[in-house]
């Protein structure tokens, strides 16, 4: 009966051996000649001017967090699209439910204020 876990333990041991090699040959091979300016951030061919850990406002973040969750919402409509002759009325009326949550949801958001940047 163990015998049958040889195979699970062997990839187990060539997933886990794969990086280490990989990385150790990378070692090995490449040329390492370090110098002041190969280890300065690059920054579109312009010199950085400050630390790159800097703070950002919270308004930035929940932007970010508010398109991505609209734009992921919004990726449900394609399949709806695809098979809306299949789905009839039902079909149509759960997208209309769908789509006037989402604009509630916007609504609320941009009378709270979170679209605004300044």
């Amino acid at each position: 009966m163990a015998h049958e876990y040889i195979p699970i333990f062997i990839f187990l041991a060539v997933a886990g051996a794969f990086p280490i090699v990989t990385l150790i040959a990378a070692k090995l091979v490449r040329p390492e000649s370090p110098f002041k300016e190969k280890l300065l951030p690059y920054e579109c061919g312009i010199d950085p001017v400050s630390d790159a850990r800097g703070r950002y406002t919270v308004r930035f973040y929940i932007v970010a967090i508010l398109f991505v969750l609209f734009d992921v919402e919004t990726v449900f409509l394609f399949p709806w699209a695809v098979r809306f002759r299949q789905l009839g009325m039902f079909g149509l009326a759960e997208m209309v439910v769908f789509l006037a949550l989402l604009i509630v949801g916007y609504i609320w958001v941009w009378k709270k204020g979170a679209l605004e940047w300044i």
